[in-house]
């Protein structure tokens, strides 16, 4: 086998050494740190960049803005409220561009409320975003003030109020179809409330976790049929007679293991698909196996609509605070460890909360979705406020009583793709022949190359990334996540 000073020096009568710069996460202290020297290795498998197959176009990467976030925030300083909302919406930092908040109250909201709070208001004569006023929309209208590339949101409903519902409560029931028209106006609006407040909402969710949630916090339940005859009739027709209809509407919002039934209602025909954009999933059936079946037959069912990871977090968990190693470790649960059937535990095994965005991202990425989009962007060191002490990890923790804040390992993961996958990249193709490593590709709207490699193994791996007749020699470090930038000029 030939050395590596003799691979290299006939590479270089070869090839080209391709330009790039290398930012590197990982268990052993790296946060998003620029490496640029790499020694020798023997062999090296290789990476092979096609930017001629191109595949799906990105809308973006984020995290949601609920009212337990913004109500924390309001607790910190202005220091570090400010700290948090740049590493986030900053060039400098995240730079943020997908985002998601809650229409009505969620479980991470301080208390359960509705916009349309008198019983009977089939006009919502009494509509009001009060509630929103204090912290919600204070923290949106920051992050947009910090964002200079700006950023799109999107808002989900929970429920509707409990005097629309069959059952007449926060958790559960159905929409009564007598109230269907009056959520469509809901929607609207909500459009105009928050427009007058300076911020415009690029689109919705029909309804967060349609399937419910255990019967625990608020929820609402459709089938496909149902959520499907509310968009085709209602809610699509009334945003169009409004002057809204260039409004996003994305169906399902639920566990990608349930994909198949609702995109084969949602895209049956032409009449049922018009008003859909797209398909929304969370990732809570596995934060382990990303469902690529799934999601390669939501796209081919409906190729011309986005397909956008919603919500995604590490529930179930006490956050740990300031221990950056746990975040790396295969010690987390999640809800499934102790709740899912016995034939549905494998999907819920221990897992490095890491591994599990990396993972999750970079599958999704390389099976069409086009979005992915975080829960929570703060919680404090209980994994709340949640009303319901639903107790969950957000990638900034704070402890606002000592006025802390702790970026945990998964903002640097997130920051991987978010600061480097821009809107209107595409995702391209990468040939990687080394199961231990998780690759994927885009191309920037400036066409800049970003690829992001994932090593979840405990040892370091060598590689050669080639474009075109360009090659570069890089290692990554045991149990870390890169991205490689590969400016414009290289072509």
């Amino acid at each position: 086998m030939a050395s590596y000073k003799e691979t290299h020096e006939k590479k270089e009568e070869l090839v080209d050494l391709l330009e790039v710069e290398v930012y590197e996460t990982s268990a052993s202290g790296n946060k998003l740190t620029k490496v640029a020297k790499f020694t020798a290795a023997d062999s090296l498998i290789v990476l092979k960049i096609s930017p001629e197959k191109e595949f799906q176009t990105i809308t973006g990467f984020g995290g949601a803005f609920t009212e337990s976030s913004a109500y924390l925030l309001n607790k910190l300083s202005k220091e570090n409220r400010n700290k948090i909302l740049k590493a986030y919406f900053s060039r400098e930092g995240a730079n943020y561009s997908l985002t998601r908040t809650h229409m009505n109250s969620c479980d991470f909201s301080l208390s359960q409320y509705s916009y349309a709070p008198v019983k009977e208001d089939m006009y919502l004569e009494h509509f009001t975003i009060k509630e929103d006023m204090d912290d919600l929309i204070p923290m949106i209208k920051d992050a947009m003030a910090v964002s200079e590339d700006g950023f799109d949101i999107f808002a989900s409903p929970w429920t509707a109020p409990p005097w629309m519902k069959d059952n007449n409560e926060w958790v559960g029931g159905k929409l009564l179809p007598k109230y269907y028209d009056t959520w469509a106006l809901f929607f609207s609006k909500y459009l105009d409330a928050y427009k007058a407040e300076g911020i415009d909402i690029w689109g919705f969710t029909v309804e967060n976790e349609p399937h419910g949630n255990g019967n625990n916090w608020e929820s609402m339940h459709f089938t496909p049929e149902e959520m499907t005859t509310f968009v085709q009739y209602h809610l699509g027709p009334k945003l169009e007679a409004d002057g809204k209809g260039d409004k996003i509407i994305l169906g399902y919002d639920q566990n990608r293991a349930g994909l198949k039934e609702w995109v084969d209602v949602m895209y049956a025909n032409e009449a049922s698909s018009k008003y859909y954009d797209g398909t929304a999933i969370h990732w809570y059936e596995s934060t382990y196996d990303f469902f690529p079946e799934a999601l390669q037959y939501a796209h081919a069912k409906a190729p011309d609509k986005l397909l956008i990871e919603t919500e995604g977090c590490v529930d179930s968990e006490v956050p740990k605070w300031k221990d950056d190693i746990w975040y790396w470790s295969k010690e987390a649960t999640d809800w499934g460890w102790d709740w899912a059937a016995e034939d549905e535990k494998y999907l819920h095994p221990k897992y490095a909360p890491v591994n599990r965005y990396a993972r999750d991202i970079i599958g999704c990425l390389n099976n069409w979705v086009d979005g992915w989009v975080d829960w929570n962007m703060v919680l404090d060191r209980q994994g709340g406020p949640n009303w319901f002490e639903n107790w969950c990890v957000a990638p900034v923790i704070v402890d606002p009583d000592a006025d802390e804040v702790y970026f945990t390992p998964l903002y640097y993961t997130m920051a991987h793709f978010s600061k480097y996958i821009r809107p209107g990249a595409v995702v391209i193709d990468v040939e990687n022949p080394d199961k231990d490593l998780m690759v994927t590709a885009a191309k920037n709207p400036d066409d800049s190359i970003a690829v992001v490699v994932f090593n979840e193994g405990m040892s370091e791996k060598a590689f050669s990334l080639s474009l075109n007749e360009s090659t570069v020699d890089i290692k990554i470090s045991p149990q870390a996540i890169q991205t490689i930038m590969i400016p414009t000029k290289t072509k």
